[in-house]
């Protein structure tokens, strides 16, 4: 009984060790294009990226820079102040992309240019939804970001 009960241990720790070899090398081998790390335009001057690693960046679209070309393509420039970097994007651009407003992008580096596969607009602080600012002010709890009052919606009938 007492080597079953040996064997049976040794069997637990060796598969054990088995799965967490299996487990490091899947991670060491998984797609590296699976992490996306967020650079700004200071870290991607400073500290270029490998040619093909897919990153993100983001700040603000610089004013004046932006171009569109030939059908979907649009080219400009992304800065976080103290350092910009020219993307160029073809596709469909949110609705809130605009010159002097946050964004991220998707991408890589090809030339010195980022080449974004896909482009987010962020939007300010103060923008909720308009259902989320119905149901506050039915609440009696909605600050105008504006006026900094409370208001409020009487309740219907």
């Amino acid at each position: 009984m007492k080597n079953l009960k040996k064997q049976r241990r040794i069997q637990i720790i060796a598969l054990a060790f088995v799965a967490m070899a299996a487990a490091l090398l899947a991670v060491k081998f998984a797609e590296s294009n699976a992490l996306q790390y967020f650079r700004s335009p200071s870290q991607v001057q400073s500290d270029p990226p490998r040619p093909s690693e897919i990153f993100r960046i983001g700040g603000l679209v610089e004013k004046g820079s932006l171009v569109r070309g030939v059908g979907t393509t649009v080219t400009f420039r992304v800065t976080d102040t103290n350092a910009s970097v020219p993307v160029e994007f073809t596709g469909v651009l949110p609705d809130l992309f605009a010159e002097g407003q946050g964004m991220v992008g998707t991408g890589t580096m090809k030339n010195g240019t980022f080449v974004a596969s896909e482009i987010l607009a962020k939007h300010d602080e103060n923008y909720m939804p308009k259902e989320v600012i119905d149901a506050l002010k039915a609440q009696g709890i909605y600050v105008d970001p504006k006026t900094k009052a409370m208001t409020s919606v009487p309740p219907s009938p």
